[in-house]
């Protein structure tokens, strides 16, 4: 399977939207907060705000996953600093991880980023997604404990920093 990443279309919204929202249910993410759901799948509003990127199976096109990158001053940059970019959302079809979906995906964002100008990548996730800390800690990512936050009650996100090569 040949696997591309590319900035999604609007035709591709719902679904971009409902693969989100499944992957965070499977991954036991959305219990108890209040209108998450709706954020998730508002990709339309994410779009207006950076990139939603989709990695998308080149011989059939169905969509795997995606994530969206933004930079400082967006509405969805909930760590990034002046230097840094972001990326929110990350999400693959629950049937595709563990194939590299995430880990092409995140790339992508770190090219970007590299692209921009920035000096680093910021992220944050669950405390208790194992799998994301794998991939994370695996692409070079390091904990950066003094941005974890808690947005409610029960909800405590850990912060990661990765830091690019100086251009």
């Amino acid at each position: 399977m040949t696997v591309v990443v590319r900035v999604a279309r609007p035709d591709e919204y719902d679904e971009i939207g409902r693969l989100t929202v499944l992957a965070y249910d499977k991954a036991g993410q959305l219990g108890g907060e209040i209108g998450y759901e709706r954020t998730l799948a508002d990709v339309a509003g994410r779009a207006d705000e950076g990139d939603v990127l989709v990695a998308v199976d080149e011989s059939t096109g169905r969509l795997l996953g995606s994530v969206t990158f933004v930079l400082p001053g967006s509405r969805y940059s909930e760590l990034a600093r002046a230097d840094e970019a972001e990326f929110r959302m990350l999400a693959v079809d629950p049937e595709e991880q563990g194939r590299g979906v995430g880990r092409l995906l995140v790339g992508e964002c770190l090219r970007r980023a590299a692209g921009a100008g920035c000096a680093a990548v910021v992220i944050c996730y669950r405390d208790f997604v194992a799998a994301a800390e794998g991939l994370y800690s695996g692409l070079g990512f390091q904990r950066l404990p003094e941005r974890d936050w808690s947005p409610m009650p029960g909800v405590n996100l850990l912060a990661l920093r990765r830091t690019l090569p100086a251009r």
